[in-house]
């Protein structure tokens, strides 16, 4: 009995309404957190997962060591590899091709990658006007982590403790 009273009571003093209202009230007088985008920007987590790039040895031998651990964790497939074996012994990396339109930033290249070879880095501002240009082929992988290398190993080094 006492319930439906408390109910009906509810329902017609529209207390929730004035609950919701009081909350807007608040928030509506205090000072706006709005960022004008193109001239001000946010601070962004070393952990961010941008676009991808791969990296090189300090003697500018490729890290990549076509293990294929990348490929084979990617959830969207977005990843195509093809080797072959050096006159040494090692296997290098012919073709390295991500599909950006399939890559869903996961992470999991990153992590799986034995050697740090493959990063996604904090770039976030990429576009692509013409056909083809979504696929990131080994030589444009190469040339942003050369461009970046100094932000990826600062970037690394401030998320090592958390590995």
């Amino acid at each position: 009995m006492y319930a439906t009273i408390k109910f009906y009571l509810k329902s017609f003093l529209f207390l929730e309404l004035f609950k919701g209202l009081n909350v807007t009230g608040r928030y509506f007088f205090r000072r706006k957190f709005t960022v004008q985008y193109p001239e001000q920007k946010t601070p962004i987590s070393p952990r961010f997962r941008g676009l991808h790039a791969l990296r090189r040895y300090a003697n500018g031998e490729e890290r990549c060591i076509a293990c294929k651990l990348c490929e084979a964790v990617c959830p969207a497939l977005a990843i195509t590899i093809e080797s072959e074996q050096r006159a040494d012994g090692t296997r290098r990396t012919t073709r390295y091709d991500i599909d950006l339109f399939k890559c869903i930033y996961c992470g999991f290249c990153e992590e799986a990658c034995p050697v740090d070879a493959i990063v996604e880095t904090s770039i976030f501002e990429y576009h692509f006007e013409n056909r083809g240009e979504n696929i990131m082929t080994k030589e444009k992988l190469l040339e942003i982590g050369d461009s970046y290398e100094t932000q990826l190993a600062a970037d690394r080094s401030a998320d090592a403790p958390y590995r």
